[in-house]
């Protein structure tokens, strides 16, 4: 047992957890000088708010062998040993293959993450209890080179009123780097590729009411100098940073939940492991209700199935996917042109 080990006392549901974290003096982030242990501490500080957002859900943990240069993998079931708080629920991958992956419930469980190395969290969009039916609709705002996270704020905002116009609440969030993600609670009463479905019609909805600023195009040489609207995170077992999740990058940046009101004049990089803290203590979690009133994505998927009338059918799914019914090509346009 490693002699520098420390012993964090975590607050939670079943009362305080003794959490053990070795080698609390491992530089992470080398530009501020933050530490394993302030991670740690970071999770503990913003436990219940990070729990409410993460937590349920399958989980896969982004684990760094040693600072945010070091290499780095993704482990999603529980390794050996893992503490008796740490559960895991089966899940079904697009292969069809049936696994376990890991389920945090509590902050104890979030900063044993630390512990092995997790820097980032990525959640599902679903429910532990009923994995195959997400709870959220997830819409990345993905900028393009030329653009950047001034670009995203006009798009989101447009974005939340084609959402109000079907009948979903929407909530933002920075990604921790330069784009957005803007969320809606729903009902768990649709499967993963009807709600692929839904975001597909508001992104190619989006589409149409911003055409110089928005693509929904999968190949990077057709985007041009827009907003991606990365639909395929929607899809079975694709997730991206969880709200208040750290990311690798250089300045130690957060994936922060938004008011609405903030957005227009936010910096991402003022949302950090060392000043997140604070303005959870300062203004609370924009995104405590999320849940008390979710939607349903029955007039977004009308939308979907009024573009398949008008000839607008699948779009390509990610590379390691089966190939899909009514699936285009997955050729990139010039290779294909090339080919002809």
């Amino acid at each position: 047992m490693s002699s520098d080990a420390v012993y964090l006392p975590v607050d939670g549901p079943h009362g305080a957890r003794e959490v053990r974290l070795s080698s609390p003096s491992r530089v992470l982030w080398p530009e501020p000088g933050i530490t394993k242990l302030d991670l740690a501490r970071y999770i503990i500080d913003v436990g219940p708010a990070f729990v409410r957002a993460n937590g349920d859900r399958p989980v896969s943990l982004q684990r760094f062998s040693g600072g945010i240069d070091g290499e780095q993998f993704f482990s999603k079931n529980p390794p050996k040993g893992a503490p008796d708080y740490v559960r895991a629920v089966p899940v079904v991958y697009p292969s069809g293959r049936t696994h376990p992956q890991l389920v945090i419930d509590e902050p104890a469980a979030a900063v044993w993450a630390v512990q092995m190395n997790t820097i980032v969290f990525h959640p599902w969009p679903s429910r532990a209890e009923l994995p195959d039916n997400p709870d959220e609709l997830r819409i990345d705002l993905d900028p393009q080179p030329g653009t950047d996270f001034a670009d995203t704020v006009p798009v989101a905002v447009e974005l939340k009123n084609l959402l109000a116009e079907a009948d979903l609440t929407a909530f933002v969030k920075t990604s921790g780097n330069r784009g957005l993600h803007v969320f809606a609670p729903l009902a768990p009463t649709r499967e993963f590729l009807d709600v692929r479905h839904a975001v597909i019609a508001a992104a190619r909805e989006l589409e149409r009411r911003m055409p110089t600023r928005v693509t929904t195009n999968w190949w990077k040489e057709e985007r041009g100098e827009r907003i991606f609207i990365d639909y395929n995170q929607a899809n079975r077992d694709r997730t991206m940073a969880g709200a208040y999740s750290p990311r690798p990058l250089a300045h130690a940046p957060v994936s922060c939940p938004l008011e609405w009101s903030e957005l227009a004049g936010a910096n991402p990089r003022a949302f950090t492991i060392l000043t997140v803290p604070e303005r959870l203590r300062d203004i609370g979690d924009p995104w405590e209700s999320m849940h008390e009133q979710p939607g349903s994505i029955d007039t977004l998927y009308s939308w979907w199935e009024r573009d398949l009338e008008s000839g607008l059918g699948e779009l390509p799914f990610p590379p390691d996917f089966p190939k899909m019914p009514g699936e285009p090509p997955r050729v990139q346009p010039s290779r294909a042109r090339h080919s002809d």
